[in-house]
């Protein structure tokens, strides 16, 4: 529960990062004003008092520092552009996924163009690929058939896409991963 006085903001946030107002509980601190200007070494009390008078919020934003740096803001509109400014960050980042195309040794022409423009379509998008061959039954005997199927398509997408690495066996799958090109690497 919090205690405050008529002049003074109250509210509990959760998930606090940084120790605010009462929970200061250092000897001496090192205050900076709201527009960056040094106030000098003094009492953690009488930097709360100097808040108070200001409306504004004592806050420890260098603990490790000696004697800890405190400065006064409103803690509440700082955590609030602090939020926004993250929320943006996520807005504009771009996650890079994984699409995988699988094919069979045995692919028609038709279906591996069909494959070959799903995957130029998701290197487009920025994404990167996993070209995928399941061998079953007998068709482990020919794993030659499936490098060259996977080759083959890698030269296809060779524009767009960087070969990672070359076709490795896994089991019953070989496989191999396409990257996309940066827009400097297509001029070249």
């Amino acid at each position: 529960m919090c205690q405050c006085d008529e002049n003074w903001r109250c509210f509990r946030i959760s998930k606090q990062g940084h120790q605010i107002n009462e929970d200061i509980r250092d000897r001496e601190v090192r205050l900076v004003s709201e527009t960056g200007e040094q106030l000098g070494i003094m009492s953690a009390r009488e930097a709360l008092e100097r808040a108070i008078e200001r409306n504004l919020d004592l806050v420890k934003i260098s603990p490790t520092a000696t004697p800890p740096v405190c400065k006064l803001m409103d803690y509440g509109k700082y955590k609030f552009e602090q939020t926004k400014r993250e929320k943006e960050a996520r807005k504009n980042q771009h996650v890079v996924e994984i699409k995988e195309v699988r094919m069979s040794p045995g692919i028609d022409v038709n279906d591996f163009n069909v494959k070959l423009r799903n995957a130029q379509k998701f290197l487009a998008d920025g994404n990167r690929v996993k070209v995928t061959v399941r061998f079953r039954g007998r068709e482990m005997a020919h794993t030659d058939i499936g490098r060259g199927l996977l080759l083959k398509f890698a030269e296809q997408c060779s524009e767009v896409a960087a070969l990672d690495k070359d076709p490795k066996l896994d089991g019953r799958h070989m496989s191999i991963f396409l990257s996309p090109k940066s827009a400097k690497e297509m001029k070249k």
